[in-house]
């Protein structure tokens, strides 16, 4: 970790609670099999889980297409222009996910996997202890992920779903309906929730 180093300075919408709650359970997870999250904007959770996942000789996989969801486009309500490249017309979170990852003295202990999840899950065949669902919030982008991803968790691994909130006042709804998916299939319990993450494990 370099000297300059400071978590503040992380682009992310990620709680220090719920950064803490991730790390200990990728450190639980890490028994079962690896651990992966979807969607990585700029790093924040990506270094508390790192950190975890150093401390025990194992590394982290983060996948991300670094384009931003829905919500993080012009125009809506979570654009940050500092993420935007202007030469792509794009948003580009990669570099700044780079930038953090180094700065946190991570780079040996984290993958990043530049691409589409739901493509990716269908060439995964690595079993997962834990796994982390923070990409896309439209209902098609978290189906998604959750349907190409879920299956690979292992028995006993477990899978935390951010920004999970039962009122829709307080944020959108796919979130919860996947974390409500899961619930109901039976093949997940809940366990643990602090703030908008809730953590299930697998039967």
């Amino acid at each position: 970790m370099t000297a300059s180093f400071c978590m503040d300075q992380v682009k992310g919408f990620l709680s220090d609670d719920e950064g803490l709650m991730l790390a200990r359970y990728v450190v639980k997870g890490l028994d079962v099999g690896e651990a992966l999250e979807i969607g990585s904007w700029c790093g924040k959770s990506a270094i508390y889980m790192a950190r975890a996942a150093a401390g025990q000789g194992r590394m982290l996989f983060c996948l991300d297409h670094h384009r931003g969801s829905e919500e993080n486009q012009p125009d809506w309500q979570w654009f940050d222009a500092e993420v935007w490249d202007d030469q792509a017309e794009a948003i580009d979170t990669l570099p700044h996910f780079r930038r953090n990852i180094r700065m946190a003295g991570l780079e040996e202990s984290v993958v990043a996997i530049i691409g589409r999840s739901e493509k990716i899950g269908l060439l995964w065949n690595t079993a997962l202890g834990f796994l982390f669902l923070d990409g896309g919030h439209t209902m098609k982008a978290a189906l998604a992920d959750y349907r190409a991803w879920a299956g690979h968790i292992a028995k006993g691994g477990f899978l935390a779903i951010h920004d999970v909130f039962p009122d829709p006042k307080d944020g959108g709804r796919p979130p919860f309906e996947v974390c409500q998916l899961a619930l109901n299939s039976g093949l997940f319990a809940q366990i643990d929730q602090v703030d908008s993450l809730v953590i299930l494990q697998k039967l």
